[in-house]
């Protein structure tokens, strides 16, 4: 049993696909590890569903449908499921719903601020994360704002921190403000581009 967990894909934006390929697994870690893996969790920016992208998208699930296992993405920026309404929620037995954005290979968005049991590891699901490109953005899009969390969804989370706080791991796309101190240096809470981030600063408030 192993979990594949990745960095940031970007739609393959810079090629990054190449390293999570069957072929490049295989390579890295021997057939032996590669087959006993279950899951693929991409750690946000994702990049699924870009209208401009359809083709980019088909090559990745081209590529993913060679593997085994399903993919499940935490949400960060960069995230067009953010202004949607209309995904489908399923049911795969790991806890809450996730959000299904293609059927085979199968590949969902986990939710943020939910719990989810994987392969007997009890993962709590932050994400979202500062755009700091936006300005460099053509299209009009209107759910850049769902970057960060709505009141409900954190509500919702320190309400659910009251009874449980219990965890094997935190999994998000950004961390919280005191430890981007330690690995940065910053002095308050800014992302990798140096524009104040809330979601920094809201996961500084998480405690575990």
């Amino acid at each position: 049993m192993s979990i594949l967990i990745s960095g940031d894909l970007h739609a393959n934006s810079r090629g990054e696909l190449e390293y999570v390929t069957k072929e490049s697994l295989c390579g890295k870690f021997g057939d032996e590890i590669y087959n006993s893996i279950n899951y693929h969790i991409i750690l946000g920016d994702g990049g699924f569903m870009w209208h401009f992208n359809r083709m980019g998208d088909e090559l990745i699930y081209k590529k993913f449908a060679e593997r085994s296992f399903p993919v499940l993405c935490v949400m960060g920026n960069h995230e067009p499921i953010y202004g949607k309404n209309d995904i489908p929620e399923d049911d795969i037995g790991i806890g809450v719903n996730v959000f299904r954005i293609n059927g085979n290979p199968y590949a969902a968005y986990l939710k943020r601020g939910k719990v989810y049991t994987i392969e007997g590891i009890k993962f709590l699901v932050l994400g979202g994360a500062l755009s700091i490109d936006k300005y460099r953005r053509e299209e009009n899009e209107t759910w850049w704002e769902n970057e960060y969390w709505s009141e409900q969804e954190k509500n919702d989370l320190f309400k659910l921190l009251e009874t449980d706080n219990a965890f094997d791991c935190v999994i998000s796309h950004t961390g919280p403000w005191h430890m981007n101190v330690k690995l940065f240096h910053h002095s308050y809470p800014l992302s990798s581009g140096g524009n104040y981030d809330k979601v920094l600063d809201l996961f500084d408030n998480v405690k575990i």
